[in-house]
């Protein structure tokens, strides 16, 4: 905010040094070279900054900690095609954290964890807490609004995950239009399918919003037709998928000929309950996911989808946050890794042939 007063963070940015250089100017300590003193201490009159207890202290030592934040839809005990412990396995998310987990090991940080309601619109406060005691902050999709995110990361560093860059934060996604494109192009050209579907995922999501523009402009060239709209509003969960297509069943609308799905989770989902009606996935209706987590490969049909480097995600992410809270601004403000389809039976391409799991003897 602009009232708000210039923090340690301000004075680091401002100065083009880490935080530590900042503190240790403050602080007299350890002889800092010439040019990083006039700098900070330039920007410091420029910011009209004044430390405090907890600005000295933070020069001292780091804390050592990463604060992680994700969103979860609200559990309820009777999810519908029973999910309901699949609701609670955040598989995706999972596998993200595990990747900041080992980066940060490597570095000797911990994590702490903490989530955050999908339907909470005011988590701000919580937030602050929780940066107080960590040296950073990473944040899953979107946990902020960009005003809020911006009041936090004037006290905090803070990288995102799935949400989009701003000047004072970093975002590590992957390619959701190239990915979400190859996949499309699958369906539309290599099996000429004319109605598709897209299943989102949660409806504020930067990634699901990516995806499913990608897809609709796909369709729109190749002359096909997309369903889309509030009866094709997913979460990200199997239960979500699931109570798509259990409503357009009772509905007794047409069945499209493919369906893309914001995620694999929300795949697994479609894929059960259109089997739960006796709809034969691919021969009646083509499901293909997006992540490829490990279930992917071991559902049947085995899911076509877009693999994502999940857990190199989590570690880039760290890498990104430990580069700003040591030397200050990152390199690049906006960090996109590379997907690739993956194209199995679900789409309508033939299985992959299989090795027997055992031979005999």
């Amino acid at each position: 905010m602009a009232d708000a007063p210039p923090t340690i963070y301000d004075v680091a940015r401002m100065a083009g040094v880490s935080i530590a250089s900042v503190s240790r100017v403050l602080n007299g300590r350890r002889n800092p070279r010439e040019e990083t003193r006039e700098r900070v201490l330039q920007a410091v009159a420029e910011l009209g900054f004044v430390p405090d207890g907890a600005a000295r202290a933070l020069s001292g030592r780091l804390k050592e900690v990463v604060g992680v934040v994700i969103r979860r839809v609200r559990w309820v005990q009777s999810s519908e095609g029973g999910f309901a412990e699949q609701d609670e396995s955040l598989i995706f998310t999972d596998v993200i954290n595990r990747g900041i987990e080992i980066a940060a090991q490597y570095r000797g940080f911990n994590l702490l964890l903490s989530s955050v309601d999908v339907d909470d619109h005011d988590v701000s406060g919580r937030l602050l807490a929780l940066a107080r005691k960590s040296d950073g902050l990473i944040l899953h999709d979107r946990v902020l609004d960009p005003d809020e995110l911006e009041k936090l990361s004037r006290r905090v560093p803070v990288v995102t995950l799935a949400n989009v860059a701003t000047p004072t934060t970093t975002n590590v996604h992957s390619d959701n239009s190239a990915g979400m494109r190859e996949l499309a192009r699958h369906l539309l050209a290599d099996h000429g399918y004319r109605t598709l579907a897209f299943v989102a995922g949660l409806a504020d999501s930067p990634d699901s919003l990516a995806r499913g523009e990608t897809i609709a402009t796909e369709a729109a060239a190749a002359g096909a037709t997309l369903l889309t709209g509030p009866q094709w509003q997913g979460n990200y969960y199997a239960s979500g998928g699931a109570r798509v297509i259990e409503e357009l069943m009772a509905s007794g609308d047409a069945l499209p000929r493919a369906i893309a799905c914001a995620n694999d989770q929300t795949a697994l989902g479609v894929m059960y309950a259109l089997a739960q009606h006796g709809i034969d996935v691919p021969g009646d209706v083509a499901v293909t996911g997006f992540d490829d987590i490990p279930m992917a490969r071991h559902l049947r049909p085995q899911l076509t989808t877009v693999r994502q480097p999940i857990q190199e995600i989590g570690a880039t992410a760290f890498d990104v946050l430990h580069a700003m809270i040591s030397k200050g601004v990152p390199t690049e403000r906006d960090v996109m890794l590379p997907t690739r389809l993956i194209v199995r039976a679900s789409c309508g391409c033939p299985s992959p042939p299989t090795s027997p799991a055992w031979r005999a003897a």
